[in-house]
Protein backbone atom coordinates (compact mmCIF):
# COMPACT_ATOMS: atom_id res chain seq x y z
CA UNK A 1 0.00 0.00 0.00
CA UNK A 2 2.96 2.48 0.91
CA UNK A 3 4.17 1.69 -2.58
CA UNK A 4 1.18 2.71 -4.33
CA UNK A 5 0.73 6.06 -2.17
CA UNK A 6 4.45 6.84 -3.42
CA UNK A 7 3.41 6.35 -6.93
CA UNK A 8 0.38 8.38 -7.39
CA UNK A 9 2.04 11.24 -5.29
CA UNK A 10 5.26 10.96 -7.71
CA UNK A 11 2.14 11.19 -10.45
CA UNK A 12 0.21 13.70 -8.92
CA UNK A 13 3.43 16.74 -9.40
CA UNK A 14 3.96 15.96 -13.16
CA UNK A 15 -0.20 16.21 -14.18
CA UNK A 16 -0.58 19.35 -11.64
CA UNK A 17 2.33 21.07 -13.44
CA UNK A 18 0.79 19.83 -16.55
CA UNK A 19 -2.84 21.17 -16.09
CA UNK A 20 -1.32 24.58 -15.47
CA UNK A 21 0.88 25.05 -18.25
CA UNK A 22 -0.40 27.00 -21.68
CA UNK A 23 -1.39 26.00 -25.08
CA UNK A 24 -1.91 27.72 -27.86
CA UNK A 25 -5.42 28.67 -26.81
CA UNK A 26 -5.01 28.88 -23.50
CA UNK A 27 -3.02 30.62 -20.72
CA UNK A 28 -0.73 28.88 -18.00
CA UNK A 29 -1.63 30.29 -14.34
CA UNK A 30 1.93 32.72 -14.86
CA UNK A 31 0.87 33.83 -17.92
CA UNK A 32 -3.23 34.67 -16.93
CA UNK A 33 -1.37 36.92 -13.88
CA UNK A 34 1.70 38.33 -15.92
CA UNK A 35 -1.56 39.56 -18.67
CA UNK A 36 -3.86 40.95 -16.02
CA UNK A 37 -0.63 43.12 -15.33
CA UNK A 38 -0.59 43.90 -17.84
CA UNK A 39 -4.31 44.89 -18.83
CA UNK A 40 -3.86 46.97 -15.34
CA UNK A 41 -1.07 48.64 -16.57
CA UNK A 42 -2.57 49.73 -19.81
CA UNK A 43 -5.55 50.82 -18.71
CA UNK A 44 -3.69 53.20 -15.89
CA UNK A 45 -1.46 54.46 -18.62
CA UNK A 46 -4.60 55.48 -21.03
CA UNK A 47 -6.61 56.61 -17.43
CA UNK A 48 -3.53 59.04 -17.10
CA UNK A 49 -3.93 60.42 -20.73
CA UNK A 50 -6.21 63.65 -20.88
CA UNK A 51 -7.28 63.15 -24.55
CA UNK A 52 -8.70 59.55 -23.93
CA UNK A 53 -11.52 58.54 -21.94
CA UNK A 54 -10.86 55.61 -20.28
CA UNK A 55 -14.43 54.07 -20.28
CA UNK A 56 -14.42 54.42 -24.36
CA UNK A 57 -11.56 51.44 -24.57
CA UNK A 58 -11.62 48.04 -23.79
CA UNK A 59 -8.58 46.24 -23.07
CA UNK A 60 -7.95 42.52 -23.43
CA UNK A 61 -4.44 40.69 -22.80
CA UNK A 62 -3.54 37.46 -24.17
CA UNK A 63 0.37 36.37 -23.97
CA UNK A 64 1.87 39.85 -24.00
CA UNK A 65 -1.30 40.70 -26.69
CA UNK A 66 -3.25 43.35 -26.16
CA UNK A 67 -6.18 44.45 -27.96
CA UNK A 68 -8.36 47.52 -27.79
CA UNK A 69 -11.59 47.66 -28.60
CA UNK A 70 -14.54 50.13 -28.00
CA UNK A 71 -15.78 53.04 -29.86
CA UNK A 72 -13.44 56.49 -29.53
CA UNK A 73 -13.99 59.76 -30.20
CA UNK A 74 -11.60 60.32 -33.47
CA UNK A 75 -8.68 58.63 -35.00
CA UNK A 76 -5.89 60.67 -33.27
CA UNK A 77 -7.52 59.21 -30.00
CA UNK A 78 -6.91 55.66 -31.49
CA UNK A 79 -3.45 56.81 -32.23
CA UNK A 80 -2.71 57.71 -28.74
CA UNK A 81 -4.19 54.54 -27.42
CA UNK A 82 -1.92 52.43 -29.63
CA UNK A 83 1.41 54.75 -29.12
CA UNK A 84 0.68 54.59 -24.98
CA UNK A 85 -0.11 50.72 -24.98
CA UNK A 86 3.17 49.76 -27.17
CA UNK A 87 5.21 51.91 -23.99
CA UNK A 88 3.81 49.56 -21.49
CA UNK A 89 6.47 47.06 -20.73
CA UNK A 90 5.37 43.46 -20.79
CA UNK A 91 3.07 44.49 -24.16
CA UNK A 92 4.77 42.20 -27.18
CA UNK A 93 2.07 43.94 -29.29
CA UNK A 94 -1.16 45.63 -30.31
CA UNK A 95 -4.33 44.71 -32.06
CA UNK A 96 -6.97 47.17 -32.78
CA UNK A 97 -10.40 47.00 -33.17
CA UNK A 98 -11.30 50.80 -32.46
CA UNK A 99 -14.04 52.60 -33.48
CA UNK A 100 -14.60 56.43 -34.58
CA UNK A 101 -17.98 57.08 -33.69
Amino acid sequence: MKSLTKLFALLAVPLTLIACASTPRQEGTGEYMDDSLITAKVKAAILNEPTLKVAEINVETFKGTVQLSGFVSSRAAISKAIEITRDVKGVSSVKDDMRVK
